[in-house]
């Protein structure tokens, strides 16, 4: 069957208002899921389940878009006089560096497409579905009509759904039905002709959940869901002007306007004052605006950027909008979750508490070997049955696996239910054959408004138990006895928080394991089940190593300027305990949840100027946080992966979201996805961002002086009634070759060795601050005083006028080349084997001008074109010598500045 027939066969169905059993018959489905060659052979039918691509500009379109720039226009209209004036050389030559500089601009663009596209690749969704009947992790492009899909709080539906089981499942489908309340679902069928927002046994692609759990039958796939008449509201990845080039927007403004001042006084100046012609006077007018205008450097600091993203990829963080990129380098604020960010999220049971006796638990990680000891002896179930019952509840009230992969043990689902499954494998429960003893009936899933799941299970003579766990102060809450051996007996409630106490001074997370007898022929499972009358099993301590190498980023920060806050929802104890090994925090000062609730507004900022810890905190207490940080006037990085975490994540400077725990709405929250949910990464992002922050701070100090330096020069030759030292054409092909490639090479500068020790840079500083203005004014001065005097000593000693115009522009390119070492660091010397060969890309483009500057001044084609004649090896000499005169000064510059910097 085609894909098209078999598409709009599919799209014709009503399948909200037929029944589950009609709905999988139809489909040729059933609750196990499809084997493998079905599903393959569906997928080839029906397509990948992915939207087709949002419309694109044609590539003529984007290419002439590359001229709308105020910078251009003027360069248009230099062409156009040039043209009137019968100067076709200089006209041609000027169009075909806009060409040229816009064809740069649509090849980066198409660059920057592929990349984006790359992104919305590693952000894709995953499914959880059940293929011959085991429950799988696939990519949602696989998905099928008729696979058997699992949802749960926080996924985004991956596909158009006919609901088959539902667990108190609520959905926001906003975005279909722009109404932002949250819909409860069910499996009843409704009414044909039904709109969508009724449709309450259907989940729809694109959608949201937020609440529950349920399974549905996939429908409809791809551009045949409802999400994909309205795909353009799903992009991901959105165009977004950043600061930065903003900036250069209101500077290019400014630059037009002095420049079209500074020719209109230049024309009246030689007119008035000095003997030159009105087309003299034209032809100089345009090449000064063609000197003063700097029309590499957007395509330049668009590159940079450009790179900074790549970096960070490969340093798994994934920047998905571009501001970021920027905000990164002035980040003065981490705010980071725990578990998995911080430390290795293979979480491990090193303790057990019951009324009577503590254990200790071998092992680390989910590796399965280890035993349990008491008091250094270890211990068999069959000596303690109360064990055992703690164990098999940790077993049975659990949603994860624990496989073998590549001889390592990993975790399907939650790290500390990954924990309990390998606490069982240590005493020897068996997991399959706890769960065919007693099947699981129904469930209460963990959420974090009741921060508990429950279970009801029945044995095969008919008894009925509900196992629960969750946090220790909750479940006392719902518990009146406790399990001493084998006899319950009173709750002791200060007994169990002074032994919590203790774990969690040593650094654990607690968890509480009670169970109930249930009713007699109870198969459904509800709040008031479980709301009093448990009794308590026991505490077990867990602990989630720290990553080590996010103690080394910690120290990181602190060299950087950057202030790190732990924001967990673990017991303080525990908080304070893994803060002392990272590094964060005093060991001694902790706020609590309950506490941000109650804070006033000027309380909780000082708390976030004094504390750097904040224990039993849930999602909401971040978005306070966020906001007291802010206006205390940090720059805030916030860590987040669930779905409340998404308004912390929007209101900090730089939302950063998890991209393996994470759920999809905190991603698309986010401006920054953790490829690896490792703190360490963050830290690598912040310093690619200050890299990228340098870079074009350097490409600008660079490219500036040389622009200056030539509009200097021709008002000097129109001051001194001289003919113009450097021509139109001359000027065009000094700022393409330079822009192509020396500046270019700035964008590849590896960072500085003090990158990560400075503090971070003011939000509101401009790019140009004044030190780079007297930089670019003093080098725009030392490059007017070699090249103008060059051309002077040339034509003092007899030299045709081509000759000295060609030692000035080749005096002043290779003023550019040495002042390309100068700016590889701006304050520091380049005196040193990295200084001088640490970037190989400095050294090939120097190489590469080398080259072009050969072919100018000796290539008989070039020597018409742009008017030159060859130099002779002495004149190479001089212009060589006069030349290296910046890279002396602005290194004696630095040492001067550096001086002067310490002194204050």
């Amino acid at each position: 069957m085609s894909e098209a027939k078999t598409s709009s066969k599919s799209a014709r169905v009503d399948w909200h208002a037929l029944s589950d059993e009609d709905t999988l018959k139809k489909l040729s489905a059933d609750l196990s899921g499809l084997n493998d060659s079905e599903a393959q052979k569906r997928l080839e039918e029906h397509g990948p389940n992915r939207l087709p691509p949002p419309a694109k500009r044609s590539a003529l379109v984007r290419f002439f878009s590359h001229f709308h720039n105020l910078l251009i226009y003027v360069l248009l209209a230099a062409a156009l006089i040039t043209a009137a004036l019968g100067h076709w050389l200089d006209c041609w030559v000027i169009l075909a560096v806009v060409v040229i500089n816009a064809f740069i601009g649509f090849v980066q663009e198409g660059k920057a497409e592929k990349a984006l596209d790359s992104i919305r690749a590693m952000l894709s969704l995953q499914a959880y579905v059940e293929r011959d009947g085991k429950r799988r992790e696939i990519s949602a492009e696989d998905l099928v009509p008729g696979d058997i899909v699992l949802l749960q709080a926080g996924d985004k539906v991956p596909a158009d759904l006919r609901l088959l089981r539902v667990k108190d499942l609520r959905v926001d489908e906003a975005i279909l039905t722009g109404e932002s309340e949250q819909v409860s679902k069910n499996t009843d069928a409704v009414a044909e002709d039904a709109a969508v927002g009724d449709r309450f046994c259907m989940a729809y692609s694109g959608t949201v959940v937020t609440y529950g759990r349920a399974t549905g039958v996939v429908v409809a796939t791809g551009a045949h869901t409802e999400i994909g008449r309205i795909s353009e509201m799903l992009s991901t990845v959105e165009a977004i002007t950043t600061p930065l080039l903003r900036q250069m927007d209101t500077f290019a403004r400014w630059l037009t306007g002095a420049i079209l001042l500074l020719a209109a006084l230049t024309f009246a100046f030689g007119f008035f004052f000095r003997d030159y012609s009105t087309s003299e006077l034209f032809l100089a007018a345009v090449a000064l605006m063609v000197a003063a205008i700097p029309e590499g450097l957007p395509a330049i600091i668009t590159i940079t950027l450009a790179i900074g993203v790549q970096r960070m990829a490969k340093r798994n963080a994934i920047i998905r909008r571009l501001p970021a990129v920027e905000t990164l380098g002035a980040v003065t604020v981490i705010c980071s979750d725990k578990t998995g960010t911080l430390t290795r999220n293979e979480m491990t049971v090193q303790a057990i508490a019951s009324a009577a006796d503590l254990f200790e638990v071998e092992g680390t990680g989910y590796d399965p070997h280890g035993a349990v000891n008491r008091k250094g002896q270890n211990v068999e179930l069959d000596e303690e049955p109360l064990l055992g019952d703690l164990v098999r509840a940790g077993l049975l009230c659990n949603d994860s696996s624990l496989n073998q992969r590549d001889g390592q043990w990993q975790v399907q689902g939650d790290p500390t239910e990954g924990a309990l499954l390998t606490l069982g494998n240590k005493v020897g429960l068996d997991l399959k054959t706890e769960q065919d003893q007693h099947p699981r009936t129904d469930v209460i899933p963990f959420e974090s408004e009741h921060r508990f799941m429950a279970t009801l299970h029945h044995d095969h003579e008919g008894q009925a138990v509900i196992y629960l766990k969750g946090a220790p102060e909750r479940v006392l809450e719902m518990c009146d006895r406790q399990r001493r051996g084998e006899v319950d007996e009173d709750l002791d409630v200060d007994f169990w928080h002074r032994k919590g106490e203790e774990l969690a001074g040593r650094g654990q997370r607690l968890l509480a394991l009670a169970c109930k007898k249930a009713r007699q022929g109870q198969n459904e499972l509800n709040f008031k089940d479980v709301e009093e009358g448990l009794t308590l099993l026991g505490l077990v301590g867990i602990i989630d190593p720290p990553r080590p190498e996010a103690v080394a980023a910690i120290k990181e920060c602190r060299s950087a300027g950057i202030r790190v806050k732990m924001i967990t929802g673990d017991h303080a104890r525990t908080a304070l305990a893994i803060g002392a090994d990272m590094g964060i925090g005093d060991g001694e000062h902790a706020v609590r949840g309950k506490q941000i609730e109650e804070a006033s507004e000027e309380q909780l900022r000082k708390w976030v100027r004094e504390v750097d810890i904040f224990a039993r905190s849930s999602p909401e207490h971040k978005l306070r946080l966020v906001k007291a940080l802010r206006q205390e006037g940090e720059v805030t990085a916030m860590t987040g992966d669930g779905v409340n975490d998404a308004p912390a994540l929007k209101g900090a400077d730089v939302g950063v979201a998890m991209g393996v725990k994470g759920t999809e709405v905190s991603k698309e929250a986010a401006e920054m996805v953790l490829a690896d949910d490792n703190f360490a990464s963050i830290v690598h992002a912040v310093e690619e961002g200050r890299t990228v922050y340098d870079n074009i701070r350097k490409a600008i100090t660079f490219i500036l002086p040389t622009n200056g330096a030539q509009a200097f020069v021709l008002l000097a030759a129109i001051a001194f009634g001289q003919a113009l030292v450097i021509t139109p054409v001359q000027i065009l092909w000094v700022n393409m070759i330079t822009a192509v490639t020396l500046a270019l090479a700035l964008a590849f500068e590896p960072p500085e060795a003090d990158i990560m020790e400075r503090s971070p840079r003011p939000t509101r500083e401009e790019i140009l601050t004044p030190f780079l203005g007297w930089r670019i004014f003093n080098v725009s001065l030392i490059l007017l005083v070699g090249t103008f005097g060059m051309f002077l000593y040339e034509v003092n000693r007899g030299a045709e006028i081509e000759l000295a115009r060609t030692v000035a522009v080749n005096t002043l390119v290779m003023f550019e080349v040495f002042y390309l070492f100068n700016c590889r660091y701006l304050h520091r010397s380049v005196l040193s084997g990295e200084g001088l060969l640490g970037n190989r890309y400095v050294l090939l483009a120097i190489g590469a001008v080398f080259v072009l500057q050969a072919l100018f001044t000796y290539a008989p084609p070039m020597q018409v074109l742009f008017s030159t004649a060859p130099m002779d090896a002495a004149t190479w000499l001089r212009a060589i010598a006069v030349a290296f005169s910046v890279f002396v000064l602005v290194e004696l510059e630095k040492v001067v500045y550096n001086r002067l910097r310490r002194s204050d």
